[in-house]
């Protein structure tokens, strides 16, 4: 039995974790030893296009495991539906705030974009408001992602039991408390015994989460997002109005077609401590449905996936990335906190508008394919640099949002799947829930092997000691 070192750059990733707890003077010290760990995980980059026999059969193997079987489609589907329709029933005849009685329905999220991967269990439900004529209110600090939302002038309908002192600005706080407590109602009286039990008011979440547990499938749970949703129709905000990158890809027409659809907001306060109350009360832009339509009509021609000799693997591809991060956030749910498969979306994004010819997408480049979007995703983490898809300004791996310690942890482990053939993506077999083969755990390996490993890791402990001991050295210097 020989100890399983995990690879070099979680030595880094320790000594950076240090080096920025004793803070003092060592910031220019952290700055200058974590851009030169990353410079050297930048040119081990190699070329995607060199893959391996080995690595092409299992992303294509996990791209066919990865698709959503139609009776368990059809199965959650109609559940939901009954959900939301009874919902809607609800709130349409509800006497205790007329304000929710005009709503209508936008659906969103994965499973509606076709690219839910394993199982139909997340649904995103968004239900529009209906309100007067509003006047948007960036909050610049968070580079034209969060908004004040004020009405155009004073008003006496409905909404007026959710507006702040001023009689102007809409609060987030009570519309979102006000869906949570019509929703329970909701559940409690219709369906109490059919399952579904609501989550708890999450301070940073927008939605109003319902979870289905059925009692004949214990471990067959299914949740649903219920997000309160204002509708703003007079035109995009001033730092998404140039419209997203798609000239090339979906061209100039598609885009300015974007730009004229109205643009919703959602209530969801930015992510840090010590906000301010404009902060608190903020909205979040969405493009959910303009998303939702890029991924629906994807191709640079008009013909792409209309038949079998068309199809392309471009949402195969999206697919994969969000298994590989799902299960980097399973083996690291700490580390990799922040993480979301939205990060997956606007790489997957940014890729497409650069990768625009349907020929490169197709079904026979899907490993090649991959392999590009992977290493777009591996770049922005080294850059620390994942721009918003619509608002360029807002980088989406930028502290606090996204810490610098987990976007190093993201970076080390990103490279350590692109070096050890992605085997994060690799089907668990029956027996691994015993012994779950993850790094950084013991692991029989040869005598031989052993003493390769510790002889390898021991000289990288005593060089990165000796850095660390270096380090403090000049910060010490720099305090004087």
């Amino acid at each position: 039995m020989g100890i399983f070192f995990p690879m070099d750059r979680l030595y880094y990733i320790s000594i950076l974790g240090w080096i920025e707890h004793h803070n003092g003077g060592a910031n220019t010290v952290y700055l200058v030893f974590h851009s030169t760990i990353m410079e050297s995980q930048r040119r081990s980059i190699g070329d995607d296009s060199s893959i391996s026999p080995e690595l092409d059969r299992l992303i294509r193997q996990r791209g066919r495991d990865l698709r959503l079987r139609k009776p368990d489609q059809q199965n959650a589907v109609k559940i939901v539906n009954h959900l939301i329709d009874s919902l809607l029933e609800f709130l349409k005849n509800n006497e205790d705030q007329p304000f929710f009685r005009e709503i209508s329905v936008l659906t969103s999220g994965s499973y509606y974009e076709m690219v839910k991967i394993n199982k139909p269990n997340e649904f995103d439900i968004m239900l529009k408001l209906k309100v007067p004529r509003l006047v948007l209110s960036e909050l610049e600090e968070y580079q034209g992602l969060f908004y004040k939302i004020k009405l155009l002038k004073p008003t006496r309908n409905e909404i007026q039991h959710f507006l702040l002192e001023d009689k102007l600005t809409i609060s987030a706080t009570k519309i979102k408390a006000e869906m949570h407590r019509l929703v329970r109602k909701f559940i409690t009286n219709h369906f109490q015994d059919e399952g579904w039990v609501i989550g708890r008011n999450l301070v940073n979440s927008p939605a109003v989460t319902l979870e289905f547990k059925p009692k004949e499938k214990v471990n067959d749970v299914m949740s649903v997002d219920i997000v309160p949703t204002l509708e703003v129709p007079q035109g995009w905000p001033q730092a998404a109005r140039a419209g997203p990158n798609i000239d090339n890809w979906l061209g100039k027409k598609c885009r300015r077609q974007f730009v004229s659809k109205a643009v919703y907001f959602v209530p969801k306060r930015p992510k840090r401590r010590n906000l301010k109350d404009d902060a608190k009360e903020s909205w979040r832009i969405s493009f959910s449905h303009i998303e939702k339509e890029m991924l629906q009509y994807h191709g640079n021609k008009k013909t792409c996936c209309e038949g079998h000799s068309n199809k392309c693997c471009r949402k195969l591809c999206l697919r994969l990335l969000k298994c590989l991060i799902e299960g980097l956030k399973q083996q690291y749910p700490k580390e990799l906190e922040p993480l979301c498969s939205y990060h997956a979306k606007t790489a997957f994004f940014h890729v497409l508008s650069d990768r625009v010819q349907d020929s490169l997408w197709s079904p026979g480049q899907l490993s090649v394919s991959f392999m590009k979007l992977f290493g777009y995703f591996e770049r922005c983490a080294l850059n620390g640099s994942l721009p918003h898809f619509f608002v360029c300004e807002h980088n989406l791996f930028s502290p606090p949002a996204f810490p610098k310690r987990a976007l190093a942890f993201l970076t080390s482990v990103l490279g350590e799947q692109r070096e050890l053939g992605l085997p994060v993506l690799k089907v668990p077999s029956p027996t691994s829930g015993l012994v779950p083969e993850t790094i950084g755990v013991i692991q029989p390996i040869s005598d031989t092997d052993s003493i390769v490993v510790f002889e390898r890791s021991f000289k990288h402990v005593y060089v990165c000691l000796l850095a660390v001991i270096v380090c403090v050295g000049i910060a010490c210097v720099f305090k004087k």
